[in-house]
């Protein structure tokens, strides 16, 4: 008797779908979006929570869930990029495990900075295989980009978001009056990725942060200019991310500014934020687009002068030839074999390319050096 092999195939489609919501005062006892849908009546959630939020909003968070009769067990969390860890992605699973939650009914919450939904959405793909999680983003890097999507990891040798996970959130609540307490440094890092977001891929954004965002910046994105800089940078990433939220196809618009920033954010992790980081990658890349005849000189000079109006925190000095090509080679890996490194070719509009050279970066360099030197 021959044996024969057998092969079986099991097949599961699983639809992905969360709301991400713009609030009124997420913490008023009228609005219920924070608990809802989920159970209310004698009901738990587990909720983590950035340690400066908990200063300016603490009281209030914690008559929310007494006032709705709600048990709350509070963590408080770091923030910052050296808290991505795996010490701290235990710390935290740690006190979940002490406080137990219903596995589908009683979602974590996670309130903070994009570091904090990372980290607080990698804890809730793991406990019990998986738990729901609700994300208020409190930092405007947060609100733009970290908590719309649906990956997040943690920092690992080294690396950044070298583990990590793709899990939807339950839902976003946006609650943009929380972006009124961060300092300066804060909303500019978050300008820099919507600045990104607008280069490769919204001109109409662009247009928008040229008239407009100045003063937003000034106003905490209070204004009504600024909630519609703040919801154009939002739909826009959204309309990037949706068609491919596993990142099955590798070419993606929203990778500018994510080439060479891993090595400058991995070397400078205490002194570099992540926006800054990816700024420093979008100019550098600007510069490449342009020595190419890619991107025309009025082009340039029109991204070049947003930076400028904005008063974006730009220091090119970090910037350094080698550390940014074996970056690149590092980024190869994780696009599969390819460099895949979108350029603009107009103010939102890109092409992706995989040839670029150290001779060629070196050159950026040296140009960018000089370019911003004259802007001095």
């Amino acid at each position: 008797m021959t044996d024969t092999l057998l092969t079986r195939r099991v097949k599961f489609a699983s639809t992905i779908e969360y709301d991400v919501i713009n609030v009124i005062d997420v913490f008023d006892v009228e609005n219920m979006a924070l608990l809802l849908p989920g159970k209310v009546k004698n009901g738990c959630r587990f909720v983590v929570v950035d340690k400066n939020v908990d200063l300016h909003y603490g009281d209030k968070m914690r008559s929310y869930f007494a006032h709705h009769g709600v048990k709350a067990k509070f963590v408080t969390f770091p923030g910052g990029e050296e808290n991505k860890t795996i010490d701290c992605f235990f710390s935290i699973i740690r006190e979940l495990d002490g406080f137990p939650i219903h596995r589908r009914d009683e979602p974590i919450i996670a309130i903070g900075g994009g570091v904090l939904t990372d980290v607080v959405a990698f804890v809730a793909s793991t406990y019990r295989r998986g738990v729901p999680h609700i994300k208020i983003p409190t930092t405007l890097m947060g609100y733009v980009d970290a908590s719309v999507g649906i990956k997040n990891g943690i920092n690992f040798a080294g690396h950044k978001n070298r583990l990590g996970c793709f899990q939807a959130p339950q839902k976003v609540l946006l609650d943009n009056s929380m972006l009124q307490t961060l300092p300066r440094r804060h909303i500019l890092n978050g300008v820099c990725e919507i600045v990104k977001l607008a280069v490769i891929a919204d001109a109409g954004l662009f247009a928008l942060l040229e008239s407009y965002g100045r003063d937003s910046i000034e106003l905490c994105f209070q204004s009504n200019e600024g909630r519609a800089i703040l919801d154009g940078a939002i739909a826009g990433m959204i309309r990037e991310l949706e068609p491919n939220l596993f990142e099955e196809d590798l070419e993606r618009k929203v990778d500018f500014g994510h080439t060479f920033s891993y090595g400058l954010e991995a070397r400078h992790d205490s002194d570099l934020l992540h926006g800054e980081a990816v700024l420093l990658d979008v100019l550098l890349s600007v510069e490449i687009a342009r020595s190419r005849k890619m991107l025309s000189e009025p082009n340039t000079e029109r991204i070049f002068e947003v930076v400028r109006k904005l008063a974006l925190i730009a220091d090119v000095s970090e910037l350094e030839a080698h550390l940014l090509w074996s970056t690149l080679e590092e980024r190869v890996y994780h696009r599969n074999g390819l460099q895949r490194v979108p350029l603009p070719r107009a103010v939102g509009d890109c092409v992706f390319v995989n040839d670029i050279t150290y001779v060629e970066i070196a050159r950026a360099v040296e140009q960018l050096n000089g370019r911003m030197a004259l802007r001095q």
